[in-house]
């Protein structure tokens, strides 16, 4: 197999990965981690030349090449999970199994946020483990003028406001109801067109009126 053709998907060419390994995967790791370290903050992600196959985004497809491995099960939403390009794409260039169930997860992709399944249904971890939780990455996001949220707690100084969509109307309750659960409880990472932002597990989120 070749990055010219791929042979789960026929002839179809596959997209290429990163140019630069090493440095795209480290740069990207950095804004991630920036972003979990201070929830609510826009951290800059370049995704180079990637032109991933659709509906994935560039951005989506840098965290994917840089967070997913063999050792990590993922979860795809039905746009994600019913494009054989985008599942080539991604067991190419990551190895990652991709697994039917959003529990079995550690990673979920979601490319369709405004309907994508609660948040309950992903695993929330347990006492004993709570970083075995999923780690969900919402793709297409906007971060200007939508529906917004308070944050505070670590990392956060006094409060930041955060904004982002699209996102189901119930989004901010499941928000609230997840972080309650803390140690336990998923992360989520958004993927924007060339920014990331995150809410941990342990950050407070008191959503605002519309």
């Amino acid at each position: 197999m070749t990055l010219a053709t791929d042979a789960n998907a026929g002839a179809a060419p596959l997209a290429a990965g990163f140019a630069d390994p090493v440095h795209d995967a480290q740069s990207c790791f950095r804004a991630v981690m920036n972003a979990m370290a201070r929830p609510g903050t826009r951290q800059a992600v370049s995704a180079g030349s990637l032109t991933p196959p659709a509906p994935l985004t560039p951005v989506a497809a840098a965290l994917a090449l840089t967070l997913f491995d063999y050792d990590t099960p993922v979860w795809l939403d039905r746009p994600l999970m019913t494009s054989e390009a985008v599942k080539s794409f991604l067991r190419f260039h990551t190895g990652a199994p991709i697994v039917s169930e959003p529990v079995e997860a550690a990673f979920a992709l979601v490319a369709a946020p405004e309907n994508m399944i609660p948040l309950a249904s992903f695993n929330q971890g347990s006492a004993e483990y709570p970083d075995r939780s999923t780690t969900v990455i919402l793709a297409g996001q906007s971060f200007e003028d939508l529906p917004a949220a308070t944050l505070s707690g670590p990392g956060i100084r006094e409060t930041e406001r955060f904004s982002t969509g699209p996102v189901p109307p119930v989004f901010w309750d499941q928000v609230v109801a997840n972080n309650r659960q803390f140690p336990r409880g998923i992360d989520l990472i958004f993927a924007g067109t060339a920014e990331v932002a995150a809410l941990p597990r342990s950050t407070t989120v008191t959503p605002l009126e519309a």
